[in-house]
């Protein structure tokens, strides 16, 4: 969706797509974005859009993944490659992360800050 001047939102009815949902029921899901014009036909000008999703368990409960699987052609072609694109996910995953743990390190301490408030605010 885009929004135009005015707050207007518009839906762009060249850039339409039929949403496709399959699963193995095990490992996860691959979605196929299937282009299509704005009276529903299928669009071969342009190329269907694949993605990958599935869950990890960590301690802190189910943790969603997904990624789009770059290079599909067809769905067998997406199966193929689900590994790669989840693996690619938690990459990326691991990378953010890591980066959020830089930061966080890297912030000055600033005494009274993000500590227990005075006690004298405190409700009883």
């Amino acid at each position: 969706m885009a929004e135009q001047a005015g707050g207007e939102i518009q839906m762009d009815g060249a850039n339409l797509y039929r949403e496709e949902t399959y699963t193995d029921l095990k490992a996860g899901t691959v979605r196929k974005l299937v282009p299509v014009t704005a009276a529903g036909a299928d669009d071969p000008t342009r190329a269907p859009i694949y993605s990958a999703a599935t869950q990890v368990m960590t301690p802190g409960g189910a943790l969603p993944l997904s990624g789009e699987i770059e290079g599909a052609q067809s769905l067998e072609a997406a199966i193929a490659k689900f590994p790669a694109a989840i693996q690619r996910a938690i990459a990326d995953l691991r990378e953010e992360m890591a980066a959020m743990q830089r930061e966080r390190a890297s912030q000055i301490v600033v005494p009274g800050r993000n500590g227990a408030p005075p006690s004298d605010l405190l409700i009883r």
